[in-house]
């Protein structure tokens, strides 16, 4: 029965057994073609130059400017002394010159390189704190994928395979009425018997086309989320249960302590260290501003020159200066204003915000964690349960298969015990799907969700097969 249902999923499909997908196989078609995979390596390349700034806040810069126009000049010196050689030098001399809107040119180089700069040493670890952020907010965009790639999966799988069971249901109920009619044509069961199953195989019809619509949805949005076409998407993979030991009662039973995935997911968490790593560039922000008007020293080079020339009051004129110095050039701010202060305070306050945020997002993971942890708990005993619950609805449709044989039992009676024994399998499965969300739910609240956690939840998908009935 469970190879029929495998095929008819395949039939539907219309594809072939060898090339069903299973949930790594999934996630690497979305990793390759969903935006949310390109928006987090873009957001890796800028972490990656923000590191690149960083180092280079140290190297030389060099600078040029030139301006050309028409410039005017007018000097004038008193009481200097004049002197040249053969003749007496000569004090009290005047100098005036002047040009009025003559052609004028003026360029200069500057080459500076930081010696000491605490402003510039807080904004090199600001940049190097951005680019860690900006790296945790990537893993976080595909961890986040990852989930909803699973998520998408899983419904996928559940629909199908619900699908699968209804249509194991209309084929029971087909069969129940297909026998009541005949024995009302016999003169063995009344008519009531027959409008019954006529009404329950109508009801199932009904229940089948909702199935295949949701099924249809499901395979839809995973074929979007992959990049598959819906028309031709692979069939998911169906293995066969192996043992009465089920996956999540293995894990419920193996599950590590809470306190242990508490204080793994405090220290190991992206939202935890997003918002460890926010506050300390909030750290940082404040400790820029503060040093901001620290006194700086820098390497100079300097080379510039003017040139002017025209007509001017006491005829043609021209002014040449040539500069250049080589040195240390040091700033000492004396007074800011108060400006540097307000900056500050402003600072101190975003500092206790994001000290507040990162507090939230410990208590927030924290309950995350717990609540997982105690569905996975109690997951391990209500699969156990379902599971019984799974065989005694078997063991009632067979009883009342036989009674119905021998006169004890109505088709009402028979066709209600098909559909617990379906309801039973289709709990079993909802459960089983969810517990295996919940899994890979804790491995992401603790940075552990990766490909081999995905190919571990895909055989885990074991489980999700239906159960012979």
């Amino acid at each position: 029965m469970r190879k029929l249902l495998l095929s008819v999923a395949l039939l539907a499909s219309g594809i072939s057994a060898s090339q069903a997908a299973d949930l790594r196989e999934a996630w690497l078609a979305a990793a390759q073609q969903h935006p949310d995979m390109a928006a987090a390596a873009a957001t890796r390349a800028a972490g990656q130059a923000r590191r690149l700034q960083a180092e280079r806040l140290w190297s030389p810069t060099v600078t040029a400017q030139g301006a050309a126009g028409a410039m005017g000049s007018r000097t004038s010196s008193q009481g200097a002394a004049f002197s040249m050689p053969g003749v007496p030098q000569t004090s009290g001399v005047g100098f005036d010159t002047s040009v009025n809107s003559g052609p004028g040119t003026r360029w200069g180089v500057e080459a500076r390189m930081p010696l000491y700069s605490p402003e510039r040493s807080a904004q090199g670890r600001q940049l190097l704190l951005s680019a860690g952020l900006a790296e945790l907010e990537a893993a976080s965009v595909q961890q986040q994928l990852m989930l909803q790639t699973a998520q998408r999966y899983f419904a996928a799988v559940l629909s199908q395979q619900q699908h699968a069971l209804l249509l194991r249901q209309q084929e029971a109920t087909d069969r129940a009425l297909k026998e009541a009619q005949d024995r009302f044509t016999l003169g063995d069961s009344p008519v009531t018997d027959v409008r019954e199953a006529e009404a329950r195989a109508l009801a199932n019809v009904a229940l089948v086309q909702t199935a295949d619509v949701e099924m249809q949805i499901a395979r839809q949005t995973l074929a979007q989320a992959t990049g598959w076409n819906p028309a031709q998407l692979p069939p998911l993979q169906l293995p066969a249960p192996s043992g009465n030991e089920t996956t999540a009662a293995r894990d419920g039973n193996t599950l590590a302590p809470l306190p242990y995935w508490l204080d793994l997911a405090a220290h190991t968490n992206l939202q935890v260290r997003m918002q460890a790593q926010a506050l300390a560039l909030a750290e940082q922000e404040a400790a820029k501003a503060t040093r901001a008007a620290s006194t700086k020293v820098d390497l100079v080079a300097q080379a510039g020159a003017d040139h002017l020339s025209g007509s001017g009051r006491w005829g043609s004129a021209s002014n040449s200066a040539r500069q250049y110095m080589v040195g240390v050039q040091i700033q000492v701010p004396l007074y800011t204003g108060g400006q540097v202060d307000a900056r500050q305070q402003e600072l101190l306050r975003l500092q206790d915000k994001a000290q507040a945020e990162l507090d939230s997002a410990r208590l927030a993971v924290a309950q995350q964690v717990h609540a997982t942890w105690l569905q996975l708990r109690a997951g391990a005993a209500r699969t156990q349960a379902l599971e019984s619950a799974r065989l005694a609805a078997q063991v009632r449709l067979e009883a009342t298969q036989l009674g119905r044989q021998v006169g004890d039992r109505t088709t009402l009676d028979l066709l209600q015990a098909h559909n617990d024994a379906m309801q039973s399998q289709s709990n079993l499965l909802g459960h089983q799907a969810r517990m295996a969300q919940e899994r890979l739910q804790l491995m992401a609240l603790t940075d552990q969700l990766d490909e081999a956690a995905l190919q571990s939840a895909t055989d885990a998908t074991q489980t999700l097969a239906p159960p012979h009935p």
